[in-house]
Formats: C-alpha cells, structure tokens, sequence
C-alpha cells in the first residue's frame, strides 16, 4: 500500500468519505456525529492522505491541527479515518494510523487525540487506538462530556 496526499476531488475519495459520514449517521444519535463532510476536510489546518493500492482506494485519514494546549504544545487530532468495507481487519487502517502518528511527529505536533463513538461498532477502532498508546481522557478542544463518544489522547 502506498500511502500518499489524499486528493479530495477524487471520486473514490468522494464516495468513501460519504460512506464514512453516511454511516456514522446511522449507527450514532443526533448531536453526537462529529465526521468531518467533505468542505470540513477542506482547511489548511488538516493534512488529508489516502492508501492506494495500484488504482484501488484502501483507507483514508486526516490529522487536524487544534489549539495548542495550556503550557503552548502543539496539538493534534486524527479524523475521518476509515477502511473500505472489502479489506477491514487486515491491518490497513493500522498502517494508516501509523503514518497519521508519524507525520503528526514530524511536523512538530507533541500530543494527538480523538473521539470516536462508544456503541460496538466502534470497538475495532477502540481496540486499534489503545494498541498504538492512545488512552481515554477527557473531552479536549471544542467537544462536551457526551456518553456516545470516547475520547482518547497520546503524548508523542
């Protein structure tokens, strides 16, 4: 898998975020669905990359630049991560996960965090998370406490 800047024009990219989005939607009450759409991706404080192998779409991931923390850190947070349906559960999204980590590393971020939901469908991305070193905390930048979100950190 080559791992490179995800075009956001791409329609492969177009429809796997949409499925991303359409499906956070169905299995998450109102108000707490916090998938970035496709203009919300569209910032500059977002790095959007995609996995490809050959010409077929495997994962996609953001790492967003949030506010730095009290004592100035920067601060990071991974978004609209997700897998093709077709190829969930043979590591992609691990490897995805990594180079989110690495780059966040790389372009001096000291601390990354998420949210993601609490129902089981989420669990697999739980599992992922607490593998790399990420740990629950508690809401961070623009989120509220919300039982249908887990919110999770790592320093790097």
């Amino acid at each position: 898998m080559q791992i490179i800047p995800g075009d956001l024009d791409h329609p492969a990219i177009i429809d796997l975020l949409q499925f991303h989005l359409d499906t956070n939607i169905e299995v998450t009450p109102p108000g707490s669905v916090h998938a970035l759409d496709l203009d919300g991706l569209k910032v500059p404080e977002i790095a959007f990359f995609a996995g490809w192998d050959e010409e077929d779409l495997l994962v996609i991931g953001a790492v967003k630049e949030i506010a730095p923390e009290a004592d100035g850190r920067r601060h990071g947070e991974i978004k609209s991560m997700r897998t093709v349906e077709a190829r969930r559960g043979n590591g992609i999204g691990a490897q995805m996960l990594d180079h989110l980590i690495a780059h966040a590393q790389a372009n001096g971020l000291k601390r990354l965090s998420l949210e993601t939901g609490s129902f089981d469908y989420f669990e697999p991305a739980r599992k992922l998370y607490a593998k790399r070193g990420f740990t629950e905390c508690p809401p961070f930048g623009d989120y509220t406490l919300d039982p249908n979100s887990v919110f999770m950190t790592k320093v790097l």
